[in-house]
């Protein structure tokens, strides 16, 4: 089936008891048994629910894999990867990951004997130095948050399976709508359903997908024992919002691509003669779908679409917090991936936790600004972007 009919139909069909079309939200939490050790599959909502059986047989389905778990949050996701190692193991993870993702790593891991190495992914050498005798996973986000740096995921695949390290990709940028990566040889798939599959900006979760059954089996303990699981009116949200995925994503990347290459015009001048406003100090623009980007023919390879999310820089602290106050259809807020468009200064807000030489290291500066693309008309928003920047 195409993206959009699984969208739509896969792990939904009609209810077997009533006909309804759109499944049930089952808010319960314990279940009828006829008698000792004979159920229908559910005895507690803690373990399953039908509700989020159906939106974890979708996003199974949508990131081309075969089993699905939906958590309450997607750090709750990310806390269970970490929970397929054992006191003494050694992780490497991409060096601009999330700020909650290295908070979680750093500062709560650590001190349960877990260690974690932070490097470039985009340069595989470095994957390689980084490997040691007790690695067993290496996580990466591509595109990461909010460089959006690409790591050839195939490549990164080939370095661990001649290893045995379990590898994880951290997918919520791209959704399956524009990124597969267990197609590319990945062990995990993550996401925040809070951002895209959801995309509403009103459900908070998260998602592993997997082909692997060994890797499902010890996850899903894990997830009945640690009980980080949505309720059934999430998970309801979730299959309502996947439903509309393909044409929200559409829709992101077309805008974000249009921003893209306008604000790349204005830093190399070619609009500002005729401009309204005259756009200043942008120091670079960050998008995988500019030719000059530098990961961008890895990106073509691996991505059918760019995203929704662009970042670009000025020139320091005091100009981004000028320009972040003057948007007016931007919201500045946390998050991304709604239908709405957001604007983020990842420093302060969704990096904080980072120190600030190792944000600086990695290139993510007191002048980065991150925009989450919306769904609006584009030049409404290319219309606020202009004055805000003038």
């Amino acid at each position: 089936m195409g993206f959009s009919t699984d969208a739509i139909h896969a792990g939904q069909p009609p209810d077997p008891s009533t006909g309804a079309i759109i499944t049930p939200i089952f808010q319960t939490t314990t279940y009828y048994q006829e008698e000792l050790g004979k159920d229908k599959g559910y005895v507690y909502s803690r373990s399953a629910n039908p509700t989020r059986t159906a939106l974890e047989k979708n996003i199974a389905v949508l990131e081309k894999g075969k089993y699905g778990l939906a958590f309450s949050s997607g750090m709750a996701a990310i806390h269970t990867v970490s929970k397929l190692l054992k006191a003494g193991d050694h992780a490497v993870v991409s060096n601009d990951v999330y700020g909650g993702t290295y908070r979680l790593f750093q500062k709560v891991m650590n001190d349960y004997g877990l260690e974690f190495t932070f490097i470039d992914m985009t340069d595989l050498q470095n994957l390689k130095e980084a490997i040691k005798p007790n690695t067993r996973l290496v996580h990466l986000e591509s595109p990461t948050n909010p460089l959006l740096t690409i790591t050839d995921i195939p490549g990164a695949v080939e370095i661990c399976k001649a290893k045995n390290i379990i590898v994880s990709v951290d997918n919520t940028f791209m959704s399956p709508y524009f990124q597969n990566p267990l197609l590319l040889g990945v062990d995990l798939v993550i996401h925040s359903s809070t951002k895209y599959l959801g995309g509403h900006s009103d459900v908070i979760g998260g998602m592993i997908v997997t082909s692997s059954e060994e890797l499902y089996e010890r996850m899903k303990f894990i997830q009945n024992s640690i009980g980080a699981v949505p309720s059934p009116f999430d998970s309801w949200l979730l299959l309502r919002s996947t439903k509309t995925l393909a044409v929200r994503m559409e829709r992101h990347n077309y805008n974000a691509f249009e921003i893209a290459k306008f604000l790349q015009s204005n830093i190399s001048g070619e609009n500002r003669a005729n401009a309204k406003y005259r756009i200043k100090n942008i120091k670079r623009v960050i998008y995988p779908g500019l030719e000059n980007y530098p990961q961008h023919e890895i990106a073509k390879k691996q991505m059918t679409g760019f995203g929704g999310m662009v970042s670009f820089e000025v020139e320091n602290f005091e100009r981004a917090k000028d320009v972040l106050h003057k948007f007016k259809l931007f919201t500045l807020a946390e998050s991304l991936g709604g239908v709405e468009s957001l604007v983020c200064h990842p420093a302060t807000m969704t990096h904080a936790s980072i120190p600030k030489e190792e944000r600086e290291k990695n290139g993510l500066t007191d002048g980065i600004i991150r925009l989450s693309v919306g769904i609006e008309d584009v030049f409404d928003l290319i219309d606020d972007i202009k004055q805000a920047l003038a």
